[in-house]
């Protein structure tokens, strides 16, 4: 049977790369892990994932005066192939035929994926401008070793937001599909097709994105969105009616899948002991359609106690939550641009 990415990066580590910065350096500190990008760090790669990007690729973290030093002593011995896969190959961000172990200080990966530094300490603005991806790479993959526990020092650090700012982010998802559910309606009376099930599908997105803030979860990027809010222990239990939202019909159809799911998340919020409304959907004035209540985003905003996240925008949250352009959420310049 084939092995998956993490299992191939940590024969390589063991058998290869381990054996080889030991015999320069026998005493050295050092961690070793599969972080970054590629669905084998998050353990969703298959043979789909091959033709691409996968293979020995590894993060070897070391003190900042070593790192030249140690990539070099690798490109010098690491052999050709292992498990019968190259050694060195090009990626789609770097032509150069070389290997693939990437050695770098904890620090500098961390800051490299997030673009704000973990290690001091972390304004609301920082922790806004991060994406769930991007912390995911950093925190999402497999440790082989870590001696110095920089590393984990980090990862626990990333492990999830402040108190207030979860509430702050976990109001925003409701501001934002209170914005638009009547929306499903009104394109739907109008024989809006098209129109309805676009709106349908973003707040199938928006419901996706708040079950994982509910289950503390950081959120993967839209190819394994889906994937992970179905693996959620509560927030999953939303798939059904969402899928039925987005499959529907019409629009009435697409409406109840909706509302079951944010009556659905509602609960898993109360469970998770941040304040909920005892039904989060409402009709919309006199129309024949559902609305979000108005309580359901201040009953979260009125239990925010930092006078900082307390003046942060209504409805405007991470950056994930403002823009869905894949060139912003991957630039953490361009992600900061925007104050929450």
């Amino acid at each position: 049977m084939d092995l998956t990415g993490a299992e191939l990066s940590r024969a390589y580590f063991t058998e290869v790369v381990e054996p080889l910065l030991r015999s320069a350096w026998p005493t050295i500190p050092y961690a070793a892990a599969r972080l970054g990008s590629g669905s084998d760090v998050l353990g969703l790669d298959d043979a789909t994932s091959r033709d691409h990007d996968w293979g020995l690729r590894l993060n070897l973290l070391v003190a900042a005066e070593l790192v030249d030093a140690v990539d070099a002593h690798l490109e010098r011995h690491l052999p050709e192939t292992f498990a019968g896969h190259p050694v060195r190959f090009a990626t789609t961000w770097d032509p150069a035929h070389r290997h693939r172990v990437q050695v770098e200080t904890a620090r500098d990966l961390a800051v490299s994926r997030l673009g704000v530094d973990p290690t001091g300490e972390l304004t609301p603005h920082d922790w806004l401008s991060l994406t769930g991806q991007a912390v995911l790479e950093v925190t999402g993959g497999v440790v082989f070793a870590d001696h110095v526990g920089e590393l984990d020092g980090i990862r626990q650090r990333l492990e999830w937001y402040p108190d207030d700012l979860w509430r702050h982010v976990v109001a925003v998802d409701w501001a934002r599909l209170a914005q638009e559910l009547p929306f499903v309606g009104r394109t739907g009376e109008r024989g809006d097709e098209l129109g309805c099930r676009v709106v349908v599908a973003r707040l199938a997105g928006v419901a996706m994105h708040l079950g994982h803030l509910l289950e503390r979860r950081w959120p993967p990027y839209a190819k394994w969105l889906g994937t992970s809010f179905a693996g959620l222990p509560l927030a999953g239990a939303a798939a059904p009616p969402l899928l039925a939202a987005v499959s529907a019909p019409g629009w009435r159809g697409r409406e109840a899948g909706l509302v079951e799911a944010l009556r659905l998340l509602s609960r898993v919020q109360a469970e998770t002991g941040l304040p909920a409304v005892d039904g989060p959907v409402d009709p919309f004035w006199n129309r024949p359609y559902q609305g979000v209540r108005d309580e359901a985003v201040t009953v979260v905003t009125d239990s925010i106690r930092d006078p900082a996240v307390r003046s942060l925008t209504r409805g405007v949250g991470s950056a994930e939550q403002w823009s869905d352009n894949v060139d912003v959420l991957m630039d953490a310049r361009r992600r900061r641009q925007t104050e929450g």
